[in-house]
């Protein structure tokens, strides 16, 4: 794993990333344009386990010129890190040994509330926000790292 601040001076002008929201069940992930500039809903994973994710993964980033993993690190309120966070680091480590390209952990706090709010303030009925929830919190996480990347 890399910090955002080491990945800033890693990236290339045009170059795509991708954004996920690791849930127990449920894997969110968000892609952004080349620019870097937008992050956009993917698609939702339903997690059977890590082997099938890291295959999953690989293909999104073949498919799409993917240069860096944006993973959402589950923060408690006071920035401590507990027992979530603690699961997301340990997966993404196991997932790190089996992808090639640079992988980032972010602060995630409020992106899965943040990005429900957004969709109520589109007026999207509530049960396609509960249905999108995992793939717009994604979107929620790359979208405050691509923001980062462009100050």
């Amino acid at each position: 794993m890399i910090t955002i601040d080491e990945l800033k001076v890693q990236l290339d002008n045009k170059s795509r990333l991708l954004g996920i929201d690791m849930g127990s069940k449920r894997i969110g992930v968000s892609i952004c344009d080349e620019n870097r500039k937008i992050a956009t809903p993917y698609k939702t994973i339903q997690f059977t386990d890590l082997n099938n994710l890291i295959c999953g993964i690989k293909e999104i980033i073949l498919e799409n010129n993917i240069k860096c993993i944006i993973f959402g690190l589950p923060l408690n309120m006071d920035g401590t890190e507990g027992p979530s966070a603690q699961s997301v680091k340990d997966k993404v480590k196991l997932i790190e040994k089996e992808i090639i390209i640079p992988i980032v952990l972010w602060d995630e706090r409020l992106s899965t509330v943040g990005s429900f709010n957004l969709s109520s303030q589109l007026d999207i009925n509530v049960s396609k926000r509960v249905k999108n929830i995992d793939q717009n919190a994604a979107t929620f996480i790359l979208q405050g790292a691509l923001d980062f990347l462009s100050k």
